[in-house]
C-alpha cells in the first residue's frame, strides 16, 4: 500500500514489465484531485489512472508506502484496464522519463545491454539517443560483443554503443533490470558502488 502527499491507491497497475506503483484507485481530497486536474476520460484504450498518477507527481505530489490493505481491488473480463495496450504504457513511462530526468542529464548510462535495455534506447528522443554513453551489464558475453549497432537509424555511420561492465560504467544510471529475479545479485552490485537514487540512478524496470 502506498499513500502520496494527498492521495492514497490500492489497486496494482500493470506495465509492460509487470505490477508497478499501487493503483488504480485513489483516495484523495477533493481539493487535490481538482489541482491534478481530473481522470482523462479519453475513452478505451487510455491509461487515465497512470496519467493521472504522473500529474500527481508533476504537481509536486509524493509517495510513501503504507503497510496496510485499505482496498480490495477485482478486474473482471470487461474492466476498462484490459484495453491499455502494452505499447501505450510504454511509450507513456518513456515521455514521463524523458521529461522528469533524461531532460536534465548531459549523459547516461542504461544498465541492462539486453532485450529492455535496448528497447529503452529505441524508444527514446534522437536527442536522448545521443546522450547515451554505454551500456552495462554483467553478461560476459554482452561485454565481450563490445557494442550495441542501432540497425534501425537512419544514420550513417549507424550508432555504435558501447557496452561495458557495471564497474567500468559511469553514471548516472537508468536501471533497466527487474528487481528481486537475481536473488539479490543485482542489488549487491548496485550497492557496492554507492549510489544515491534519484541522483545517480533511477529504476525503468
Amino acid at each position: 500500500m502506498y499513500e502520496s502527499a494527498s492521495c492514497s491507491h490500492r489497486a496494482e497497475v500493470f506495465t509492460s514489465h509487470g505490477p508497478t506503483v499501487i493503483m488504480p484507485t485513489w483516495f484523495c481530497s477533493r481539493e487535490w484531485f481538482y489541482h491534478v486536474g481530473k481522470f482523462d476520460e479519453g475513452g478505451k484504450g487510455v491509461p487515465e489512472d497512470l496519467l493521472f498518477f504522473y500529474k500527481h507527481i508533476e504537481k509536486g505530489g509524493e509517495v510513501f508506502r503504507v503497510d496496510h490493505c485499505l482496498l480490495l481491488y477485482r478486474y473482471h473480463p470487461q474492466a476498462a484496464t484490459h484495453s491499455v495496450l502494452e505499447g501505450t504504457i510504454w511509450n507513456h513511462r518513456v515521455r514521463f522519463l524523458e521529461d522528469r530526468v533524461l531532460s536534465y542529464w548531459i549523459s547516461f548510462t542504461i544498465w541492462n545491454a539486453g532485450k529492455q535495455g535496448k528497447k529503452l534506447y529505441r524508444s527514446l528522443s534522437p536527442a536522448n539517443q545521443k546522450k547515451v554513453t554505454a551500456f552495462c551489464d554483467v553478461d560476459e558475453k554482452k561485454i565481450t560483443k563490445g557494442f550495441y549497432t542501432y540497425e534501425e537509424s537512419e544514420e550513417r555511420p549507424k550508432p555504435k554503443i558501447p557496452i561495458c561492465h557495471f564497474r567500468e560504467a559511469t553514471p548516472p544510471f537508468i536501471i533497466c533490470v527487474k528487481l528481486d529475479l537475481t536473488h539479490g545479485a543485482f542489488e549487491e552490485n548496485l550497492n557496492t558502488l554507492n549510489l544515491k537514487e534519484g541522483m545517480d540512478y533511477y529504476h525503468f524496470n
